[in-house]
């Protein structure tokens, strides 16, 4: 039976088990001005902060560099494991294997809280209340994401959307396809629709946070055909397809890559949106 789901359901939120070295080669990078305008934001003396699916630690780095004492809630074991051994030499590093909602955290206790293309996968009901009681006064609630940004008109991007057609949108029925990023203003992203399709919910302020401030980066990398498709092989929708999509889907996309001369360029717009608990 073709499914309805989105791909993105929170059952779905194990499936980087199985692939975590991958996933760690595979995944973006975040722009280091975003770290910086966190840092700079959260204003810390005392930089006690909490990282919400910290996944294998690629967003964990630049805050330890920093100075901050961090606190990695994650929900895979074998990302939790992988991180524990990435970063074994840091003091100022510690892990809990936990969903986030489950979590076992001391109220009033950070400095920082954040989650870097995670916190979708938490119920922000639960989430966003939990957030704000963690944090000290004064606290900074950060979350960041990236956007691909496809190229208009873009031959490349057309045919893959054609194999999309075929062995992705076959299993998937959404209302609506994917916002067309590249046709989005920066006063789109402020939008409660656009804020709840990132994080799953409408906006900050109905959770108490102040001083809401949201940024937008660009960033642009260039994948050969294999690099590409390691890329999305880490995206959660893709790896709840059936079996025989997955390897059809990705075999297609493969094929245009290499007909088109070998290389995927990728635009990236990341999105960085923080409130104070104040």
């Amino acid at each position: 039976m073709v499914g309805k789901k989105t791909g993105w359901e929170r059952e779905n939120r194990t499936h980087f088990d199985e692939i975590v070295v991958n996933y760690d080669k595979a995944r973006w990078y975040y722009p280091d001005e975003l770290f910086t305008d966190i840092i700079k934001y959260s204003g810390a003396e005392n930089k006690k902060a909490l990282e919400i699916g910290a996944g294998t630690g690629i967003a964990t780095t630049p805050f330890l560099n920093a100075g901050y004492d961090v606190t990695a809630v994650e929900i895979s074991e074998n990302m939790a494991e992988f991180i524990k051994d990435k970063f074994k030499k840091y003091k100022n590093f510690n892990i809990l294997i936990s969903p986030f909602e489950d979590a076992a955290l001391e109220d009033g206790s950070y400095n920082l809280v954040y989650a870097a293309s995670a916190f979708h996968w938490v119920d922000a009901e639960i989430g966003c209340p939990k957030v704000f009681r963690l944090l000290k006064n004064g606290g900074t609630f950060a979350l960041f994401r990236n956007n691909a940004v496809p190229f208009d008109g873009d031959e490349l991007y057309e045919d893959i959307q054609a194999v999309y057609n075929r062995y992705y949108y076959s299993h998937y029925k959404p209302h609506q396809r994917p916002t067309r990023i590249s046709k989005m203003s920066y006063e789109d992203f402020l939008t409660s629709s656009e804020i709840y399709r990132g994080f799953r919910f409408e906006s900050l302020e109905q959770y108490g946070y102040k001083d809401i401030t949201m940024k937008l980066y660009n960033a642009s990398q260039t994948y050969n055909a294999d690099e590409y498709i390691a890329l999305i092989d880490t995206y959660s929708d893709h790896r709840a397809l059936p079996n025989d999509n997955i390897v059809a889907l990705y075999a297609g996309i493969k094929d245009v890559i290499i007909k088109h001369g070998g290389q995927q360029k990728m635009d990236f717009i990341f999105q960085l949106y923080m409130g104070r608990k104040l």
